[in-house]
Parts: structure tokens; C-alpha cells; sequence
């Protein structure tokens, strides 16, 4: 029989280990260890920015002046096979069809439109020529220049999918256009002639009736909000009879409901008794559940179709970008849009990437600034704040917000109720549920919370900014 000696393991050279290998020692050392990370955890400047306002009952009110809507929606159409038309209820967008209901004659009207393409670069009106179309942009940008004060031209904006010009011109046979509209992009346009438009007019007394009541409305007094003047009188002299006024209200104001994010967090019992250091597991698993929450409110306050803010901004704050990508030029047009105090620009990452290469190309290199001790990009001395909340399109569009904050200042604001019982965060709650037959703990975890617009200038959106144009 043979006998050998067990193998030892080699150091250098075959020579024998002298010492505890690390990897026996860590059989007897503690593991420091971390708290359970989570990467979805973002920076949620909206949560954090938004001032959050009582809202007790579970609902918000928000009184305004009445104003008199003269219509400066979007229309909408549908397609079929490569066909465009226009849904004739949403003719009722147009200025002169405010309010208008007649659906026989919004179908009439809707089939006297004509389908037609336009290419980058051609002009669909031009300056001084015969006013007597309308025109419906179906899809596609263009802009519209007008004659400037010292002979050149001037920018008069960019319209896009869903916009319309020259409806009001129908109602005046001897109208001219007073600007050119050039496609900037390829454009499917819908056109409804004057002798079309006439037609119909002479056939229903109800088109009659609505174009009646519009031209009473446009000479009807109104700040350029659209609201009723409010009589005054300045710099006279002596004892002249003073106007009398009064400000009326909206009869039917909107009031916005606090909505709800929930979830059920079970830990099972022998988990949370057994497992509990150096970490509480119910603890962590609580903390990460409502981050998963907060993460929730801040996509429903941006993204909502009922409160959310890119689906709440007026149509009149609704920007389009001049030729695509994010420029200094789309950032001003937004600050004119809300000037009055602007607390900060809200932009998906790769949008400020964006912008920030239009700058370079420009030459331009916007200082940043000390915001909420961050350095954080800006423009004009304005923050620009990142949230992956806001949509990237599959054709790689998104859209950058600026908005005013503050029930003082007549911005946006957040909307919540505290005191909830068994709360754990302002508006949010954690309830013990009990505990089945499977010995599994339950706990409910509810965050209440909205968005209230409280005047349309607090809030303006560039949409359709593209982040992925090749240079």
C-alpha cells in the first residue's frame, strides 16, 4: 500500500501557504451591506417644485373670470387607405363654428374639403393674393410670415398637425391674405373653397344664424384673453361721469378630484421576524414601494389625459418648434409664452441633450445655474430640469414644458389632502390590512394627489421637438 500526503495548495513557486486565506477569513468577518438600491429612483424636480395646496374634500375648484372662447382649438381627422377627412364634429373648433351642433350640415360641410400635398419649401398662400380658401393642416408644418415694419419679413409663427388658417376669411369676399404660409416639411393639407363654403351658407339657415352670432361676438368688448372688459377711466379732468363695471365669473368653474395611486405590499410573517438585522424587512420593502409610488405621481401629474400636465396646457400655449430639433430661437418662443415669472423648463434628458447640441452648433454655450444646491443647465438665466417622465415618440419626439408655479402667481399647482390616518408622508398612507392563512402581512399604500392649471399663460409646451435629427 501507498501512502501519499494530501495536496496543498501552491504559492509561488509551489512553496506552502503560510497564513488564513482571505476567503476562509471572510467566513468570520461581518459583510457591511447596503440598503436595497433601486434604480428607478429619479431626481422628481416636478414633485419637488410643484407647491402643494390643500385640497380638502378631496377637490379643487379653480374660479376664473368668464371669458368668451372664439375658437383656437386643433381639429382631428381619420385615414383611411392614404384618404384624409376631417371628423365634422370637430369642424366646431374652427372660430366661426364655435358652439355649432347642425351635424347634418358639419357633414356637409367636412365633405366639401379637398385633399392636397405640398413639398418642403412651396408657398401654399401668398401675401396680397385673393383671400378664399380655408385651409386644415392634416399632417406636416408650416410657417407663416408676414411684412415686416422696414421691407423685409417677419416671423409670424409655425403651425402643425391639427392647426388651420384663412376660415375666418370666408365670411369677406373681398379679403387678401396678409401673410405667405410656406411648407417647411412635406404637408397634406384639407382646402374648403369660398364657393363651396357659400354654398352652404345660402342652403342652411342655421350656418346663417352661427355666422351671425360670431361677427356679434368679435365686436363685442374683451381684453385680448378673451375675457370681458373691465370699464375704467384714466387721466381726465374735472367731474366727468365715471363708468360703471363689474367682473363676472365663470358659472360652471372646474374642479379638479384628487386621483389615486395604490398597491398592496405583502411580506410574509416569518420573513419579518426572522430577517430583520442589521435591516428592518418590512422597513425597506415600505421604503422602495413608495418610491415606486412617488415615481407613479410624478408620470400621472405629467402625462394624465384628465389632469396631467401635457394634456392640460391651452392650445393657445402650444408651441411648435421651427424646424425640428430643440433651438435657442423654440426656448425664447416659449419664454414669450410664459413670461410672466417663469419658475423652470421641464425637458426629458435626451431633449436637453438635444438642445445643448443646437447650442454648440450655434456657438452658443448657456451658463448654467445654482438651483436647489444643483448646478443644473439653464437658458436665460431659467432652469432646465430632467425627467424621464415625459414621452419619447417612437419617431423620436418629445416635448419641453415651462411653467409658473404658485397660487400666488396664478401657476401650476399640486394638489393634496393630509392628515390621512396611518399617514407616513404628506398625502400618503400606509393601513394595515391584517394577516391571512398563510401567516402574509398586508399593508395598503395610497398617494392622493392632482394638478390644477389656474390661468392658461402658467403653462406652455413645445411639442413634436425632435431629439434624433442627424446633424
Amino acid at each position: 500500500m501507498t501512502v501519499t500526503d494530501p495536496a496543498v495548495p501552491a504559492l509561488d513557486s509551489g512553496s506552502q501557504q503560510q497564513s488564513l486565506s482571505t476567503r476562509a477569513a471572510r467566513n468570520l468577518a461581518t459583510t457591511t451591506k447596503s440598503v436595497p438600491q433601486m434604480q428607478a429612483i429619479t431626481s422628481r424636480w416636478l414633485l419637488r417644485l410643484l407647491p402643494w395646496v390643500e385640497a380638502s374634500g378631496g377637490a379643487y375648484r379653480v374660479n376664473r373670470r368668464l371669458s368668451y372662447a372664439v375658437g383656437d382649438g386643433r381639429v382631428t381627422f381619420v385615414t383611411t387607405a392614404g384618404n384624409i377627412e376631417v371628423i365634422p364634429a370637430e369642424l366646431g373648433e374652427l372660430p366661426i363654428l364655435r358652439g355649432f351642433t347642425d351635424q347634418e350640415v358639419l357633414a356637409a360641410l367636412a365633405g366639401r374639403f379637398e385633399q392636397r400635398e405640398y413639398e418642403p419649401g412651396d408657398v401654399i398662400v401668398e401675401f396680397g393674393s385673393a383671400s378664399d380658401q380655408a385651409f386644415l393642416i392634416a399632417h406636416g408644418k408650416v410657417s407663416k410670415v408676414g411684412p415686416g415694419e422696414y421691407g423685409d419679413f417677419t416671423n409670424l409663427g409655425v403651425l402643425a398637425n391639427g392647426d388651420h388658417f384663412g376660415d375666418d376669411s370666408l365670411l369677406d369676399d373681398s379679403s387678401i391674405w396678409e401673410y405667405t404660409v410656406k411648407a417647411v416639411t412635406s404637408c397634406t393639407v384639407l382646402v374648403l373653397e369660398q364657393r363651396g363654403f357659400d354654398e352652404l351658407v345660402e342652403q342652411s339657415a342655421a350656418l346663417r344664424e352661427q355666422i351671425e352670432l360670431f361677427r356679434a361676438r368679435k365686436l363685442s368688448s374683451g381684453n385680448e384673453y378673451g375675457e370681458a372688459s373691465i370699464e375704467l377711466s384714466s387721466g381726465h379732468e374735472g367731474e366727468p361721469e365715471l363708468p360703471g363695471t363689474f367682473v363676472d365669473y365663470e358659472m360652471s368653474p372646474r374642479e379638479y378630484e384628487l386621483s389615486v395611486a395604490q398597491t398592496v405590499l405583502r411580506v410574509h410573517s416569518r420573513v419579518a421576524d426572522l430577517y430583520n438585522q442589521p435591516m428592518n424587512q418590512t422597513e425597506q420593502q415600505l421604503r422602495l414601494t413608495i418610491e415606486a409610488l412617488r415615481e407613479r405621481q410624478e408620470s400621472e401629474l405629467l402625462n394624465n389625459k384628465d389632469f396631467g400636465l401635457l394634456h392640460n396646457a391651452d392650445v393657445k400655449q402650444r408651441l411648435h418648434t421651427r424646424t425640428g430639433p430643440p433651438t435657442p430661437d423654440d426656448m425664447d418662443e416659449l419664454l414669450g409664452a410664459v413670461w410672466k415669472e417663469p419658475a423652470f423648463f421641464l425637458a426629458h434628458p435626451k431633449t436637453i441633450a438635444a438642445f445643448g447640441r443646437e447650442c454648440n452648433t450655434r456657438g452658443i454655450y448657456p451658463a448654467g445655474v445654482e438651483f436647489n444646491g444643483h448646478h443644473v443647465p439653464s437658458w436665460r438665466g431659467v432652469p432646465i430640469l430632467p425627467s424621464n417622465k415625459i414621452p419619447v415618440s417612437e419617431t423620436r419626439t418629445s416635448s419641453i414644458l415651462l411653467m409658473r408655479v404658485g397660487e400666488q402667481n396664478q401657476g401650476v399647482i399640486g394638489l393634496h389632502q393630509t392628515g390621512l390616518p396611518d399617514e407616513v408622508e404628506p398625502g400618503l398612507s400606509v393601513r394595515f390590512m391584517g394577516i391571512n392563512e398563510k401567516a402574509i402581512i398586508s399593508y395598503l399604500v395610497s398617494a392622493y394627489f392632482s394638478a390644477a392649471v389656474l390661468v392658461p399663460d402658467a403653462l406652455a409646451v413645445l411639442e413634436k421637438v425632435e431629439i434624433g435629427r442627424e446633424s
